[in-house]
């Protein structure tokens, strides 16, 4: 008995056609939603994903994200800091400097008091004898001077007592002076002279340089005397003969006598 194909619609569908069918239907679901809302989970966590590979290319790419960050903050941070320590040299070095030229300011201002002290302590004058008077004054007369007046004035001293120059000069003679015994003549910075007389002993040389309060000897009674004292004479040249008031010229160059 021959069997016929069976055909029309009560032909059975092949596996072909099931799977297509099946397969437009669940695209059809997917499109209504239906899937979308009632297995959209399961979908995501489902074997696609994994196959595509999307998960760690975004995992791999927020990590380097991350690092780029971090180093874009640290080189930021860097560059704060550096800048920071920057600014802090540049004050600390202008603090330096500042400082240096206070400095080198108060060793000049200094430097200019101590020049304008020593200038003002060697041209003010001082006494011949520390702490005397004078005992006897210029122009006294008396058969006792050759010229019949004092050409000087006597400080009074005794025997021994330093004599000191009364300012700054230089020595132009040192030793015996004839009446006036053991003497001292001085060339004074300012061109005129000072004699010192009746020393018991001379203690500077010609041509050395004097400071006011210099010792230059001690007193006596050489030459042509009648007891201990020193004769101290004021000249405007080295010559006898040319003296002027010994206390005015001393008080004029500001020593107290």
């Amino acid at each position: 008995m021959a069997f016929t194909r069976a055909t029309g619609k009560h032909r059975r569908p092949s596996r072909v056609h099931r799977g297509t069918a099946k397969a437009a239907g669940v695209a059809a679901l997917t499109t209504t939603g239906v899937i979308g809302s009632l297995s959209a989970p399961a979908l995501a966590a489902g074997p696609a994903a994994a196959q595509t590979g999307l998960t760690p290319v975004i995992s791999m790419g927020d990590e380097v994200a991350a690092r780029v960050d971090a180093q874009a903050s640290a080189q930021h941070e860097a560059a704060r800091e550096a800048a920071q320590a920057a600014a802090r040299e540049a004050a600390e070095e202008a603090a330096r400097e500042r400082a240096a030229e206070e400095a080198a300011k108060a060793r000049e201002a200094e430097e200019r008091a101590a020049r304008e002290a020593e200038r003002k302590r060697l041209n003010t004058f001082v006494s011949p004898i520390a702490g005397s008077y004078v005992s006897t004054g210029y122009l006294s007369g008396g058969a006792v001077w050759s010229s019949g007046t004092h050409t000087g004035v006597d400080f009074h001293a005794a025997s021994g007592t330093p004599v000191l120059s009364v300012g700054m000069g230089t020595v132009v003679e040192a030793g015996w002076g004839g009446a006036y015994g053991n003497q001292v003549v001085i060339r004074m910075h300012d061109g005129t002279y000072t004699q010192y007389g009746h020393l018991s002993s001379v203690g500077v040389s010609v041509g050395q340089q004097v400071t006011p309060g210099l010792q230059i000897g001690v007193s006596g009674a050489t030459g042509n005397v009648t007891g201990a004292h020193l004769h101290f004479e004021a000249r405007t040249t080295a010559e006898y003969g040319s003296d002027i008031d010994p206390v005015a010229y001393l008080r004029a160059h500001g020593a107290n006598v």
